[in-house]
């Protein structure tokens, strides 16, 4: 006996989609939960300064989501539509364009009130954006620990710098857990990907010890997978906001 679940193409993208159309897939298009997941990185950086300039950590974290929440994600939607939304190419490319270069512009302003070591991240935080999004020099960087470093690792570090003006041990090891976490959050999220977006159908069912038969279905596969995914969000947003807790003390 085989069980099949044919709701498949008609499945939502990502547990966060919205319904498509309209304003709604803009809103799709920033992956909040995931933004806030990775912003919480630039705050954990920010804040593990011995002295921390709120101003400049309120900036390091608009440049971010302006770079990644908006930059990055207009470019992975441009390149094979993978939230399937209705947004026009040229207006991703236009909000692409224009969100990294306002993140780009605050970097600058950044780099000439705190320190010009900002500047060759900036540059680097500029190329990351196309060449990982668009799997430019054949897809080289769009690997799991590509992603890791360039989602990770890399605004824990640029946010300390905006900070001290130096690269720390501290600094280090905490760019080594946010490279481990994105690597986390990486095979979780391709697996929950390769089920809502290019899988047709599930078939099959689990058999116990006692012979008892669990019907296979893709929300029974999917669950698992996003309930770490939401929990691991949690988690680092909480991580970040303790630090905060702790500094303005």
């Amino acid at each position: 006996m085989r069980a099949s679940d044919r709701s498949i193409p008609t499945s939502r993208p990502a547990f966060y989609a919205l319904r498509p159309g309209g304003w709604r897939d803009y809103v799709t298009l920033l992956h909040l939960p995931y933004t806030a997941w990775h912003l919480s990185y630039v705050v954990v950086g920010g804040c593990l300064a011995a002295e921390v300039d709120w101003w400049t950590l309120g900036l390091t974290v608009l440049a971010f989501a302006l770079a990644m929440g908006v930059g990055a994600h207009a470019l992975d939607e441009l390149d094979g539509r993978p939230l399937r939304t209705e947004i026009p190419s040229a207006a991703l490319v236009a909000l692409a364009v224009a969100s990294v270069a306002a993140a780009s512009a605050i970097g600058v302003a950044v780099a000439l009130e705190r320190t010009l070591w900002i500047l060759p991240l900036v540059a680097v935080g500029v190329v990351l954006v196309p060449v990982y999004n668009l799997e430019l020099l054949g897809g080289r960087a769009h690997t799991d620990l590509g992603f890791a470093l360039s989602w990770g690792a890399f605004p824990l570090l640029t946010a300390f710098v905006a900070q001290t003006g130096a690269l720390r041990v501290e600094a280090l090891l905490a760019a080594a857990w946010a490279t481990a976490l994105s690597l986390a959050q990486r095979r979780l999220s391709r697996t929950v990907r390769g089920l809502r977006r290019d899988t047709a159908g599930v078939e099959g069912h689990l058999v116990g010890v006692d012979g008892e038969r669990e019907t296979l279905t893709r929300e029974k596969l999917v669950e698992p997978y996003e309930a770490a995914l939401r929990l691991l969000t949690v988690s680092s947003i909480l991580v970040a906001a303790t630090l905060v807790a702790v500094r303005i003390r």
